[in-house]
């Protein structure tokens, strides 16, 4: 029990601190929209959003704060009641990257909007955000967007293709909470799948009748 613990939180504040850390560089060195080409098909590109994953934002910030304190709550439940019950230690590691990817971005969203001044956009030529005392930031608590910088644009459809022509394929800008909410709940999905399909052929072989016995 002792050692899942230990993993499950080395793993939940290894994510947070890389992912805040990537987020301050970014936040305190780029102005906002600007996009550094490491790649052809992988580029920096400083964006923000209200704190769904992937740069989606449809609902309104304070109904976004109470469903990731709900979900955040059940998540961190839920392994604690894993840890205790002695789970697989890849299944303590899916869920701590969930949670840990999850609280990445509550961060963001609670005091971001309090220590930082506002981004200006790249054609302002104004520079990048400050740090800046509590309290004098661009917003108030609760009030903070997230900080995206990853895209990868791996090709663009062609420009005859109806409805999609010239749109870029997996055009979403993404940061390591989101990298890590992502790969935790897939491999989750996979480790569970793979479970029920063993106990299912288990189960199918010891439910076959037996033929043949006692048949030279």
């Amino acid at each position: 029990m002792r050692k899942r613990s230990v993993v499950a939180l080395a793993v939940i504040f290894a994510v947070i601190g890389i992912d805040q850390v990537v987020k301050f560089i970014v936040k305190t060195t780029m102005p906002l929209h600007e996009h550094i080409a490491v790649t052809p098909w992988f580029q920096i590109f400083f964006t923000e959003n209200q704190g769904m994953a992937f740069g989606m934002d449809f609902v309104g910030t304070m109904a976004l704060a109470l469903f990731r304190a709900v979900a955040i709550g059940f998540f961190i439940y839920y392994l604690v009641r894993l840890i205790r019950r002695a789970a697989p230690m890849g299944t303590i590691v899916c869920l701590s990257l969930v949670i840990a990817g999850a609280l990445g971005n509550v961060i963001d969203n609670c005091f971001y909007g309090l220590i930082f001044t506002e981004s200006p956009e790249a054609y302002l030529f104004q520079g990048p955000a400050s740090l800046v005392p509590v309290g004098q930031g661009y917003g108030e608590f609760l009030s903070g967007r997230v900080v995206d910088m990853f895209y990868f644009p791996l090709w663009r459809w062609p420009d005859w293709l109806p409805l999609l022509g010239g749109e870029v394929f997996f055009n979403a800008v993404f940061n390591v909470a989101d990298a890590a909410i992502t790969c935790g709940a897939i491999a989750l999905l996979v480790v569970y799948y793979l479970r029920a399909w063993r106990e299912g052929r288990s189960e199918k072989e010891t439910t076959e009748p037996v033929t043949n016995v006692g048949q030279e």
